[in-house]
């Protein structure tokens, strides 16, 4: 089985910030696959079709791995077999970055899941949202909305990602980094 989680705040109020980018990325997959995110289990709403766990943790960001562990030992998940997709501001907006592991590079929701599971050895996509300018809060910054300028290029990367999510499943790891790794 394979456990694909989307990091992002609950609630109408988060629904399309920057922050959310992990959770607007699994709704893609999930509406491509035809997986219904409903169910609430671990403090996560999830979806499983098949071989394929769809997960939105519910506790707020910088405790996602309050529903992460639990979800990973209930159904017996690998953490090669886990994928957490996230946003991430030390990248361009546009880009992705697939990693095989890697630190939580100052993401709350990523040192939530690490410190959970007591590794960092697994996969993750990481969505460019693009660094706020200096005099800018960050918090501001990651709980506000893609501006309208911004729009088309953040929808072009949503469905990049949900066909690298695509590649992973179908094709493995290796094959999703080498089409997907590319600049925007």
């Amino acid at each position: 089985m394979r456990m694909i989680v989307g990091l992002g705040n609950p609630g109408t109020r988060f629904q399309y910030t920057r922050h959310n980018v992990g959770f607007m990325a699994v709704d893609g997959f999930a509406r491509r696959r035809g997986i219904n995110i409903t169910d609430l289990k671990f403090k996560a709403l999830v979806g499983k079709k098949g071989d394929l766990l769809l997960v939105k943790p519910q506790t707020f960001m910088n405790l996602s791995g309050e529903s992460v562990m639990p979800l990973m030992n209930y159904f017996k998940i690998e953490p090669q077999d886990l994928m957490v997709v996230y946003d991430d501001m030390d990248i361009p907006l546009g880009e992705l970055r697939i990693k095989p592991k890697g630190s939580a590079g100052g993401h709350n929701g990523m040192k939530s899941i690490i410190e959970q599971l007591g590794r960092e050895d697994f996969p993750r996509i990481r969505i460019g949202i693009g660094r706020p300018d200096p005099t800018r809060d960050v918090v501001d910054y990651v709980l506000r909305i893609f501006s309208k300028e911004e729009m088309p290029t953040i929808t072009d990367t949503l469905i990049r990602a949900v066909d690298a999510l695509e590649t992973w499943v179908g094709e493995g790891l290796d094959s999703a980094m080498n089409k997907y790794n590319k600049r925007a």
